[in-house]
C-alpha cells in the first residue's frame, strides 16, 4: 500500500486523528504536547500516529496535507491544522464544535 494510501486509511477509520511526535502519553516535541493536552483536557477519544517511527508516514502526512509541519489534527476525515490553530480553535471554543461536528 502506498503511504498516501495509508494515511487516508488512518484518517477514514479514525474519527479524530493526530499526526505527531511521540504518543499522547508521551509527547516527545512542545508542540505535539500541547495539541494531545488540549485533545485530553477536551476528554476526546483520538487516535495518536507517532511519525517518530516511521520516515515514511513522516514525511508523507506533510505532502499529504501540503502542510510542512508537526503535529496535524484531522477531525472527521478533514485537516484542522497544526498546534497553533488547534490552541486557537480551543481557546474560541471552536474546536468544540468541529468535535462535535
Amino acid at each position: 500500500m502506498a503511504i498516501k494510501e495509508e494515511i487516508q486509511t488512518i484518517i477514514d477509520e479514525n474519527p479524530v486523528v493526530l499526526f505527531m511526535k511521540g504518543n499522547k502519553l508521551f509527547p516527545q516535541c512542545g508542540f505535539s504536547g500541547k495539541v494531545a493536552y488540549i485533545l485530553n483536557q477536551a476528554g476526546v477519544d483520538y487516535k495518536d500516529v507517532n511519525v517518530l517511527e516511521s520516515d515514511e508516514i513522516r514525511q508523507g502526512i506533510k505532502e499529504f496535507s501540503n502542510w510542512p509541519t508537526i503535529p496535524q489534527l484531522y477531525i472527521k476525515g478533514e485537516f484542522v491544522g497544526g498546534c497553533d490553530i488547534v490552541s486557537q480553535l480551543a481557546e474560541s471554543g471552536e474546536l468544540a464544535k468541529y468535535l462535535e461536528g
